[in-house]
């Protein structure tokens, strides 16, 4: 009974041991069967259109085997070399300013009040005060007009604003009048010397016109031995 039921054992698993491989290999066959179904990659590669790479890379390996090397040693310093320029600014000239004679007398004026301040004796005298209206003007040799004075032709043009006529030159002029001591002198007589006159402002100040490079001024009294006269 024992060996009987043994051996039935036996022969149930070999039946379940055949039923088992044979239904494995059912599977193996099903797997290796599908798998020719599947792409191949190597058959993927060779069905793309084959690349030229030799042919893209040509042109540019013809211009590094023909092109010139250039080299420089490690310690060489850049330099750019530039033209110098020159600029050359139009000159832009200013317009010449108009002169006139009331510009004229207001420079005289200002430079009198800053250079020689006017006497007091000028002030009611009607001589100093004409004379005073130009000072600044030049020393003109021979010259009678605002423009420019000599010394004896001031005088002729001072006078002559207040209807009194002078000689042209010094050494008339010398004679034209009354010779009075200086203590005896009043501002607007005349001070003459030797190629010389000028009219007395009081003191010891004068105003004439001296000579070439010098305006008329009121200035000191700077001739040596001089001789006061008296007109009318």
């Amino acid at each position: 009974m024992a060996a009987a039921a043994a051996t039935e054992q036996l022969g149930t698993v070999g039946r379940r041991s055949v039923v088992a491989a044979a239904t494995s290999g059912l599977v193996v066959s099903s797997v290796l069967g599908a798998a020719p179904a599947m792409a191949s990659p190597t058959d993927d590669a060779s069905a793309l259109a084959a690349v030229d790479t030799a042919a893209l890379t040509a042109g540019a390996r013809a211009v590094l085997e023909t092109g010139p090397v250039v080299t420089a040693p490690a310690d060489a310093a850049w330099t750019i070399d530039a033209p110098d320029l020159k600029v050359v600014l139009p000159v832009v000239k200013a317009p010449a300013p108009v002169r006139s004679s009331s510009s004229s007398s207001t420079s005289r004026s200002t430079d009198r009040v800053a250079n020689n301040p006017i006497p007091a004796a000028v002030s009611g005298n009607a001589v100093l005060e004409i004379a005073a209206k130009y000072v600044g003007v030049p020393y003109v040799s021979g010259g009678s007009s605002p423009s420019g004075f000599d010394c004896s032709g001031f005088l002729q043009y001072v006078f002559k604003q207040l209807g009194i006529s002078l000689p042209r030159t010094t050494s008339a002029i010398h004679h034209a009048g009354q010779i009075i001591s200086r203590s005896d002198a009043k501002p607007g007589d005349i001070i003459w010397s030797p190629g010389h006159v000028a009219i007395y402002a009081g003191g010891n100040t004068q105003i004439d016109a001296p000579r070439p490079g010098k305006t008329i001024q009121f200035r000191s009294i700077w001739q040596s031995s001089p001789v006061f006269i008296r007109i009318g």
